[in-house]
């Protein structure tokens, strides 16, 4: 079996990688905070995590993924106090389309996926740990937080000097009292905002709830253990959410936190990062009223490695619109084919060893995916020529299913309604007069209308095939 390599955060370098048993990863997955629907950048992140998910099972390894929903922080309880409502009734249905949104886009089901708000004992006990270790403390205000200088460790995944560690974002929120202006809240004390809307539990620091970073650390050693194989990210949460997680994991149990660390690249609008404040936010609901394929998205998403930055566009995302067409195509020819050639089962043996060694290879999607339209365009070749050898045959269909099975990029056939094939049917004779009149022009101007209801068209001997794409 050929060895699988990726590149871990924490040493800076791609090391080959394998589960700490040789038959499970323990895999944690940072996943979205349920106030809003998740945004395409998101996606990005989780779509990269799916691929890493099928990969590592393909070198045939069994996954234990845990992928965390957020459902109590700064932002959930700011939504909930401004529409005066529970936690509960802000998160409940933003956590309903994020399911439906990561099915869309064929995201395999992770084997867990805690809400915060269920573990928050675990999260409490967590806190006792690091208290009785004399690395974090309770401040005036009933607050409880974590001394970073008492951890020795501290900056090693983001090669930080503590020194040099500004007040992020995250810590900015924290508007209670410290020892220091970088240590983070591990147990913040409850507000009447909080209380209100149903942010609060009772601990041995008063009424209070966790900080952010904490409810992964708790999440994840109750779920998988103190050590994890693999803990999978954006590139936008080394720090300081997965260096605190770090710091409080390892200063309660004294082990290593994850074995590896695996970072995705940010998604780009225009060259910009994709965030709410710039106003370039398209959701996965976005995309489906404007008919793009969750089998497109794959495509582009996976049309560029996962440590490289990927820019969003109109004609990006078209582009994988006819990449994945051409793909279906393909599928519907493989499945009727009655025989092929001995060059076929060669193309199919390549096709997979070069598939198997791109992904192994710190997962290389954009070279497997070459492979991919490679082979298909061998196997079309070999098709024309008519050949007889069913085993051949039978042997490209066993490697496509293998790669569809982990890129998943063949769309859903679309059926198209009555009144539509009605007026494609009207449009394609309309066109056959032009073309016969020799009106090219409007020959031309009506496949375009065509074109833009995501109709495809196929001129042949048979004449003229179509069908719907969206």
């Amino acid at each position: 079996m050929p060895g699988f390599k990726l590149y871990n955060s924490l040493s800076r370098t791609v090391e080959p990688f394998a589960p700490a048993d040789g038959e499970t990863v323990k895999l944690y997955s940072c996943g979205p905070t349920i106030y809003n629907p998740a945004h395409l950048g998101n996606f990005r992140t989780f779509l990269f995590t799916d691929l890493l998910r099928r990969v590592l099972q393909l070198r045939g390894w069994k996954v234990d993924q845990v992928m965390n929903l957020t459902d109590v922080d700064d932002k959930i309880i700011k939504r909930a106090t401004e529409q005066g409502k529970t936690i509960r009734e802000v998160t409940d249905p933003v956590a309903s389309i994020f399911h439906e949104d990561r099915k869309y886009l064929r995201i395999a089901d992770a084997e867990h996926y805690p809400r915060a708000t269920a573990y928050i004992p675990q999260m409490i006990a967590l806190v006792e740990r690091l208290v009785r270790n004399g690395v974090a403390y309770q401040a005036e205000d009933g607050s409880v937080y974590f001394a970073i200088r008492k951890f020795a460790g501290y900056g090693k995944l983001s090669r930080l000097d503590t020194r040099e560690i500004q007040s992020g974002a995250r810590v900015a929120q924290d508007d209670y009292s410290k020892e220091n202006a970088q240590d983070f809240a591990l147990w913040k004390a409850a507000k009447p905002e909080d209380e209100a809307c149903g942010a609060a539990w009772d601990s041995p620091w008063g009424r209070g709830r966790p900080g952010w970073h904490l409810e992964c650390s708790a999440m994840a050693m109750a779920i998988l253990g103190e050590t994890l194989d693999l803990h999978t990210g954006g590139i936008d949460l080394i720090f300081p959410h997965h260096e605190d997680e770090i710091a409080q994991s390892e200063a309660a149990t004294g082990k290593p936190f994850a074995r590896c660390w695996c970072h995705g690249e940010f998604l780009l609008t225009d060259g910009a990062k994709m965030a709410k404040r710039v106003g370039n936010v398209q959701n996965v609901a976005d995309l489906r009223a404007e008919g793009v394929s969750g089998a497109a998205v794959r495509h582009f998403v996976y049309s560029t490695h996962y440590r490289k930055q990927l820019n969003l566009s109109g004609d990006a995302l078209e582009g994988s619109m006819e990449a994945v067409r051409r793909v279906a195509d393909f599928a519907e020819r493989l499945a009727a084919a009655k025989g092929g050639t001995r060059a076929l089962d060669d193309a199919a043996d390549r096709f997979e060893n070069d598939f198997r060694a791109a992904l192994f290879d710190d997962l290389n999607a954009p070279e497997a995916m070459a492979a991919l339209f490679t082979f298909i365009r061998v196997a079309n070749k070999e098709l024309d020529a008519g050949g007889t050898d069913a085993s051949a045959v039978h042997r490209a269909r066993e490697v496509f299913a293998l790669a569809d099975g982990i890129l998943d990029i063949v769309p859903e056939p679309v059926e198209a309604d009555g009144a539509l094939a009605a007026w494609v049917e009207g449009q394609l004779a309309a066109r056959a007069e032009a073309r016969a009149r020799r009106d090219f022009a409007a020959a031309d101007a009506i496949r375009d209308a065509l074109d833009a209801k995501g109709i495809v068209i196929e001129d042949g001997a048979g004449g003229t095939r179509w069908k719907a794409t969206r």
